[in-house]
C-alpha cells in the first residue's frame, strides 16, 4: 500500500521530485564504479594493441575515405546531370513541335569534324535531316540513321550552313561553321545592312531543314574589312556544343509526314 501510494504521488504530483534528484546524485558514483571494470578493459586493449593492428586499421580508414570521396564525386556528377536534364525540360516548354530526348554516346575523334553519335535511331523514328536542339538553341541535324543510333552534324562544322535571320529586324543571311565550337560566321552581309553586336540570330525556316524561330546564337562582333564587299560578322552559338550530353530531337508536323528511309546497322 505504501508503494502504491508513493507511485501515485510521484505520478500526479511533483512532491517527490527533490527526493528523486537527490537519489540520482547519490547513485551516479555507483554507476560510474560499476562501469569501471569495462573501462579498464577497454583501456588495456588500446594500450596493448600491436603496431600491425594499428596499421591495418589506418589502411582500412584510408580505403573508406577514398570510397566516400568517390561517392561524393559521383553525387556531384549526378547533380550536374540533373541540372542539365532540368534545362532540357524547360526547353520543351518553349518548343511547339514534338521532341524526344537522346544521349550522346560518342564524339568524332577528328578535331576538324564536328560530328557526334546519339543513342536514337530508325526504331525511334529518327530520320535524315532531323533538327537537333539543346536547352538553349540549335545544335545540328541528323546526317546518318542506323537502327539503334544516329550521327549528328553540328552547326559549327566547316561543311555546315543554315539559313538564319536577325530577330530584331528580320534580316536574313546564312550562318556557316568554321570548325570552331565557339564561333559561326554570317555570309554575304553588306555594310549597308542593319546588324549590330548583341543581335540575336534565329533559324529562318528557309530550306525546310530547320524549324523556324529556334535560337542559333548572338552577334559578338561586326567588322568592316578594307577592300572587302562584305562585313565580317561573328556569332557565338547559343548552345555550348562541346559540353552537352543530352539533346532533343525535333519532330515537326511536316517532318512527321516524311517516311523514314530504310536503314541497316553498320557492319
Amino acid at each position: 500500500m505504501a508503494a502504491l501510494l508513493l507511485v501515485a504521488i510521484d505520478t500526479y504530483t511533483d512532491w517527490l521530485k527533490p527526493v528523486r534528484n537527490f537519489l540520482e546524485e547519490v547513485t551516479y558514483p555507483l554507476h560510474q564504479l560499476a562501469d569501471l571494470p569495462s573501462r579498464v578493459a577497454d583501456w588495456g586493449d588500446d594500450v596493448t594493441r600491436s603496431r600491425v593492428d594499428l596499421e591495418q586499421e589506418n589502411e582500412k580508414l584510408r580505403t573508406e575515405i577514398l570510397v566516400y570521396q568517390a561517392l561524393e564525386q559521383r553525387m556531384a556528377e549526378l547533380a550536374a546531370e540533373n541540372i542539365r536534364l532540368r534545362g532540357l525540360l524547360n526547353a520543351t516548354e518553349l518548343v511547339k513541335d514534338r521532341v524526344r530526348v537522346a544521349e550522346l554516346v560518342s564524339v568524332s575523334p577528328d578535331p576538324l569534324s564536328h560530328k557526334v553519335t546519339i543513342n536514337r535511331g530508325a526504331e525511334d523514328g529518327v530520320f535524315v535531316g532531323q533538327a537537333v536542339i539543346g536547352s538553349l538553341g540549335l545544335m545540328g541535324q541528323v546526317t546518318d540513321v542506323y537502327r539503334h543510333h544516329s550521327r549528328v552534324l553540328l552547326i559549327t562544322d566547316s561543311s555546315h550552313a543554315l539559313p538564319v535571320q536577325v530577330s530584331r529586324n528580320g534580316l536574313r543571311s546564312i550562318a556557316e561553321g568554321i570548325g570552331d565550337y565557339g564561333e559561326l560566321k554570317l555570309r554575304y552581309v553588306s555594310p549597308t545592312m542593319d546588324i549590330r553586336e548583341g543581335d540575336t540570330v534565329i533559324s529562318s525556316g528557309l530550306g525546310d531543314r530547320y524549324p523556324v524561330g529556334y535560337p542559333v546564337g548572338k552577334v559578338v562582333s561586326v567588322e568592316e574589312q578594307p577592300g572587302e564587299p562584305f562585313l565580317n560578322v561573328t556569332i557565338e552559338p547559343a548552345e555550348p556544343l562541346n559540353r552537352r550530353r543530352h539533346v532533343l530531337l525535333v519532330f515537326s508536323d511536316q517532318e512527321a509526314k516524311v517516311p523514314v528511309p530504310n536503314v541497316e546497322e553498320q557492319p
